[in-house]
């Protein structure tokens, strides 16, 4: 009993320890109710150890889970300050170089095509962007509908890279967009507008509940003007 009292944890003995000390006591003879009552002891410590250490794993996966979502919808440095509690301020950027684009004609597209024919036709089309985006140093700012907007530049500066990334990035895109297939009218070929622009803009969080990260300036207005005045490809 003093064994137990201990005021150090690590002399105190263990559950099996004690059945071992009372066995030695009694000459190997067993006492039910004592036998009994330290092996469900011992037998309740060990299950609430495995059942910690499983709950523990499972709340780590689901942790790596929710935070490789957030890093799809806000950039991992905006994320990373947000969930520490920390107010992430507008920045302003010098130079960053801006791309969108968006379907021509796609109003008359979805006149033809049912609500679940229209949502796999920009699943696939905005499934295209994001693989051809990957290898590039750009992020998507937005996609409404059949538009998309990405820019080079920013969260992370990348000097003077930001044009040549945009620009590579456009030619190797506008390379997969001549094979796109509707999987609903095989016959029916895609044209799609695009401006690219390149100057100062301005970039911070936007909301609370559902924060998004956006861009604003004249440069994201001379980009949606320039892509407004194509005539499609």
């Amino acid at each position: 009993m003093k064994m137990c009292w201990d005021e150090s944890p690590e002399r105190r003995p263990t559950f099996s320890g004690i059945l071992k000390i009372l066995k030695r006591i009694n000459h190997g003879k067993t006492v039910s109710v004592i036998d009994n009552m330290l092996s469900m002891m011992e037998k309740y410590t060990n299950n609430l150890e495995t059942i910690v250490n499983e709950r523990t794993r499972q709340l780590q996966s689901e942790k790596n889970k929710t935070d490789e979502l957030l890093h799809k919808m806000l950039p991992r440095s905006i994320a990373d300050h947000l969930k520490a509690g920390l107010e992430v301020k507008a920045e302003h950027y010098d130079s960053v170089t801006i791309f969108y684009s968006d379907i021509v004609e796609f109003s008359n597209i979805t006149l033809l095509s049912s609500p679940i024919q229209v949502i796999n036709l920009l699943n696939d089309l905005h499934s295209l962007y994001d693989t051809v985006m990957t290898r590039y140093d750009v992020y998507k700012v937005e996609t409404s509908s059949d538009s998309y907007l990405v820019v080079s530049g920013l969260p992370e500066r990348n000097g003077n890279k930001h044009a040549g990334e945009i620009a590579s990035m456009s030619l190797r895109l506008v390379t997969y967009l001549k094979e796109f297939k509707i999987s609903h009218m095989q016959e029916r070929t895609l044209q799609f507008r695009i401006g690219i622009h390149t100057g100062p803009c301005v970039a911070g969080v936007v909301g609370l509940k559902k924060p998004r990260y956006d861009i604003f300036g004249e440069t994201v207005d001379i980009t949606r003007q320039l892509e407004e005045a194509g005539t499609g490809m």
